[in-house]
């Protein structure tokens, strides 16, 4: 078929879009505009964009909150939906879906949390800071794969889907510490009012409800809920995510059949003359979407449907309202402090021993094997590109810590780390050739 003139001018850009690096390559940018920012003489309207205030009425109650809050605990919570989709969708049938195959990235990401956040504790010990020891645990997926793509094509394909599933066993361990250990004080009564609408979600999904519209509805007021009642409001994504619909409307098989009797009337129907379809063609046309839409899940359809927007829109902004950290002549002096050194070595050195030597231990204990074409050095590898921790290192830091200085020596410390690791773990996989 012919390409249109935008289709040509389109295809670099949707070429782009779908390789495997491009989220880390948007989210690179957005980090490197926020320091240039930050350390340029429009710094104050940096600080200023992120402190204004919105403000949405609900009732008599109203939402009241800056801009970056607006980002922390709205946007994010999309970033969480999509993660718990995720989590769902591997669960069921994909690398962590039975004991065989998630047993090995899981006992990894347990590895690449408990150590690290033992570093930074012992590190921390008797300090103010201590209750940081959540920020060195989480990989960024997005970086740590796109940092993967760029070591090589030599690089096996099991190796990549191993780094997969340990980002995404990593992630569920965040969502755990963030539920259980950086929560503020609870109000029972929204929480009960969450668990409420919680349960008409799941009844809507055992009913066979496949309407995306009640589903976020619904979601977006067990968010409030969520948001009301002091446990942080991302939680909420990943519960609503997990009673999301998971299955067809029509067997596969079916649909098959289906696909082929309409393709055949649609073949006998008579044309007209001209670039117009008949009303018989396009009542075919129209079955087939039909079908079509039967034969998806509800879960990858919205999966599909909202990682562009994570990737290109929330999780870049993101990166933008939380990476401007002044980086003045006295940089690595700042870094001389319990909270950047329990980052950094977490994240350099605890994410490595716990990823390398938990995956040791499971494949020493026969609990586990290797991937496919997967040598210790790959694995030495990954245990490397997982101390990148960016995204969500910077999300825990707002959750840990109030005081000002710990936040910018938290930033610091995480922003040196994920490129120390990042840099590291390239140089050493492009090696392996």
């Amino acid at each position: 078929m012919p390409k249109s003139p935008i289709d040509r001018l389109l295809k670099p850009v949707h070429r782009f879009i779908h390789q495997e690096f491009t989220g880390g390559i948007i989210l690179f940018v957005s980090v490197i505009a926020a320091l240039v920012w930050v350390n340029s003489s429009f710094s104050e309207s940096y600080h200023y964009l992120w402190e204004t205030e919105l403000s949405i009425g609900l009732g008599d109650g109203s939402f009241k909150h800056p801009l970056h809050v607006w980002i922390n605990d709205g946007l994010m919570a999309l970033f969480f939906f999509v993660i718990g989709l995720e989590l769902k969708r591997e669960f069921m049938a994909g690398e962590l879906s039975s004991v065989k195959k998630a047993s090995l990235p899981m006992g990894a990401a347990l590895g690449g949390m408990l150590v690290p956040a033992l570093i930074y504790s012992i590190i921390n010990v008797n300090q103010p800071s201590i209750s940081g020891w959540g920020i060195p645990m989480a990989t960024d997926i997005a970086f740590a794969l796109g940092l993967l793509s760029l070591a090589g094509k030599h690089i096996p394909a099991p190796v990549k889907v191993f780094l997969s599933a340990l980002a995404v066993a990593d992630d569920l361990g965040a969502v755990l510490v963030i539920a259980f250990f950086y929560t503020a004080q609870i109000s029972f009564a929204y929480l009960a009012l969450a668990a409420i609408f919680l349960t008409a979600l799941v009844a809507a999904n055992f009913l066979g409800v496949r309407s995306t519209l009640i589903y976020v509805i619904l979601g977006v007021i067990v968010w409030a809920c969520f948001l009301f009642s002091g446990v942080h409001a991302t939680i909420a994504g990943v519960l609503v995510a997990f009673s999301i619909p998971a299955r067809t409307k029509i067997r596969e098989s079916e649909y098959i059949d289906q696909i082929k009797d309409y393709t055949d009337q649609f073949e006998r129907a008579i044309p007209l003359h001209g670039p117009l379809m008949t009303a018989q063609q396009h009542h075919i046309i129209e079955r087939i979407k039909t079908i079509s839409q039967d034969a998806e899940t509800p879960l990858q359809k919205i999966e599909h449907g909202l990682h562009p927007w994570v990737a290109f829109l929330i999780m870049p902004v993101f990166a933008l309202a939380n990476s401007g950290m002044h980086i003045g002549s006295n940089f690595f002096a700042s870094l001389v402090n319990p909270v950047s050194i329990g980052v950094i070595s977490g994240l350099v050195v605890g994410k490595l021993i716990g990823v390398f030597s938990f995956t040791w231990l499971m494949v020493r204990l026969r609990i586990s094997r290797l991937p496919a074409q997967t040598t210790w050095k790959h694995i030495f590898g990954v245990a490397l590109l997982a101390g990148v921790g960016f995204t969500m290192s910077l999300f825990i830091t707002g959750l840990a810590f109030t005081d000002p200085v710990h936040v910018d020596s938290a930033r610091y410390g995480i922003l040196l780390a994920s490129i120390i690791s990042g840099c590291a773990g390239i140089l050493y996989l492009r090696s392996l050739r």
